[in-house]
């Protein structure tokens, strides 16, 4: 019965929910999570590419293999070759990888270089790791607020078991955001895969990141760095709506998340 259970629990996050898009792992996913930044669009397309020279040296080393193994084995080849080396053979396995590595090396600097270079940012969300759960805090909205997993007595339809807060991340699309992670006790990682995003938190250290969403939705992570018993429960949910929306959801969250302190003592003394 707790199959049927958590399976109609999936439907109704697929179907119930009222956002135009939800992404969450899925049973008998093969693939990612469907890209929702273009950082994560250059790492889908990355990761095809170097499918396809898996998939043709895998095929060739087979063949070649199979071909060793019928044409060299002791009942086709009574007389043992005496060749020691081939100087052409060696020439051509050297420079074929070479020139693969190259031509994989190329889209892989290029996709490194484009995640890791924040250009332009619009917005800025601090986020701070705990002993588990996640802080965030919008500096220039003023807003700052904690995200906990909701537990299962309080779950909704449409909300997604141990992936779904209490305080959801919201972001307006098309827009860079410029995120700064850090820690307050021991080392986390904030991770949302359709994003492409996965970064430590580290105690005294303050990483970026970036991303900008193309389409409205629900996006969910998880903590990525084994942080303690609870490590398990410590989900990411982003609400990603248009910039009309976002200015609605600012003034609300204003009043109820208001951020009376500023920044917290250990992010301000990061950013100096």
């Amino acid at each position: 019965m707790k199959t049927f259970s958590r399976f109609f629990t999936v439907l109704a996050g697929i179907f119930l929910t009222s956002e135009a898009f939800a992404d969450f792992p899925r049973p008998w996913q093969m693939g990612f999570q469907e890209p929702a930044t273009p950082v994560m669009k250059m790492l889908n397309d990355f990761h095809n590419l170097l499918l396809v020279f898996v998939f043709v040296s895998g095929i060739f080393v087979f063949l070649l293999m199979s071909y060793v193994v019928l044409r060299f084995n002791a009942k086709s080849n009574p007389v043992a070759s005496k060749t020691t080396h081939n100087t052409l053979l060696e020439i051509i396995w050297t420079v074929v990888p070479t020139v693969v590595l190259i031509f994989i090396a190329i889209p892989s600097m290029h996709t490194l270089f484009f995640s890791s270079t924040i250009k332009d940012a619009q917005m800025t969300i601090k986020v701070i790791g705990y002993q588990w759960y996640w802080g965030y805090k919008y500096p220039d909205q003023g807003i700052a607020f904690e995200s906990n997993i909701k537990q299962d007595k309080d779950l909704k339809p449409g909300d997604i078991r141990l992936l779904s807060t209490d305080n959801q991340v919201v972001v307006p699309v098309d827009t860079t955001i410029r995120v700064q992670i850090t820690a307050a006790d021991v080392i986390h990682s904030w991770a949302v895969p359709s994003f492409g995003v996965k970064m430590d938190a580290v105690p005294g250290r303050l990483n970026e990141t970036w991303f900008k969403v193309d389409k409205p939705g629900i996006y969910y992570g998880q903590c990525s760095e084994l942080c303690g018993v609870n490590h398990g429960f410590m989900p990411i949910e982003v609400k990603a709506v248009s910039k009309e929306e976002f200015a609605k959801w600012v003034e609300e969250a204003k009043k109820k998340f208001a951020d009376k302190s500023g920044q917290s003592n250990q992010v301000a003394a990061l950013s100096n």
